[in-house]
């Protein structure tokens, strides 16, 4: 019973550690967000303002899509801020009297879920305003009477374009690796996306200028609308698939052949592994020797859900055992 009270303290100990870890990832990435929303919002006016002087279709795409940024960024911010929220006697307000006041890791892990929730409506934000350029620009085509040639002042407003995003682009895609985060990871892709339409529209302003096309800006802000559409599908299906609840099956049987290594486990009957935001958790049900006493078993799956914290960064393996039945 000690050893039992003592592993309870531990784990829950851990937890805490877990837990401010991930919160403390969860801050900095909301560091980088406001940087995403001031670069998107800067980008955005001078872009907006150089294509009604420029006369330039293209260049109001781009901006369009960089005005999709500062959207996905602000709702990536408020997906994090219920993240973060640490106060476990409510979720949103509404009061959860039967979640434990103690550890409150079950209703931690379901406020995780917040940032891929709102990760996912940044995809399909990305899709909506994809759909509003491709649009735009088969008008264009359609009527080409009501088409210019851009200025050569619109060709500033991409390049600055161009340089800003690759700088929030990298800086984005390191802190998503360095953080393990999935905000920020989208965040990536969607600065990538930026940062390629806007290299597209810098070269189709400067063809139309030295070609005098004048279909070449429509054509042009088609390209761009297939880029954000591209991304935002991207994020959408990930997203999706993350809350659906589903997890990589070749990293699964990889947990699995690790477990059934362990000395005493005669099989792995069951495994499923969970994303909570950015963090997974493991059910596991393995098979052992009937006659294994019951504090060795407990044992045991102690053993392997510190193995699975320690290797692959698994913040809760929930071990259950039952007794091994030899197949005929």
């Amino acid at each position: 019973m000690q050893e039992f009270h003592e592993h309870h303290v531990a784990e829950a100990a851990q937890w805490r550690a877990t837990q401010a870890s991930e919160l403390q990832k969860l801050r900095r990435a909301q560091n980088h967000l406001w940087l995403n929303v001031a670069a998107y919002l800067a980008i955005s006016v001078i872009e907006f303002y150089l294509a009604v002087v420029g006369h330039s279709q293209t260049l109001r795409a781009d901006a369009l899509n960089n005005l999709s940024g500062i959207i996905s960024a602000a709702l990536l911010l408020v997906g994090i801020f219920i993240a973060r929220d640490v106060d476990d006697d409510d979720l949103l307000g509404q009061p959860l009297p039967e979640d434990s006041p103690q550890a409150g890791q079950r209703l931690q892990l379901t406020r995780f879920h917040y940032e891929t929730v709102f990760t996912l409506i940044t995809g399909i934000v990305m899709v909506g305003i994809s759909f509003s350029v491709l649009f735009s620009g088969l008008k264009s085509l359609i009527h080409p009477e009501e088409q210019e040639i851009p200025r050569p002042i619109t060709l500033v407003g991409a390049a600055v374009a161009l340089v800003i995003m690759l700088g929030v682009w990298w800086l984005n895609r390191r802190a998503g690796r360095r953080l393990n985060n999935a905000a920020l990871s989208a965040a990536a892709q969607d600065s990538l996306s930026d940062a390629l339409t806007s290299l597209g529209t810098l070269v189709a302003i400067g063809g139309a200028l030295w070609f005098q096309f004048k279909w070449l800006d429509g054509v042009a802000s088609l390209v761009v609308g297939m880029f954000i559409l591209t991304a935002g599908v991207k994020i959408f299906r990930e997203s999706s698939l993350n809350l659906a609840d589903y997890f990589d099956p070749q990293e699964e049987a990889t947990f699995k052949q690790v477990i059934a290594q362990w000395p005493g486990v005669r099989d792995v009957t069951a495994i499923k592994a969970h994303y909570n935001g950015n963090m997974v958790t493991l059910d596991v049900i393995i098979a052992v020797d009937p006659e294994m006493r019951v504090q060795d078993s407990y044992r045991l799956g102690e053993a392997i859900e510190e193995q699975m914290r320690r290797q692959f960064g698994i913040v809760d393996t929930d071990v259950m055992a039952v007794p091994y039945i030899k197949k005929s």
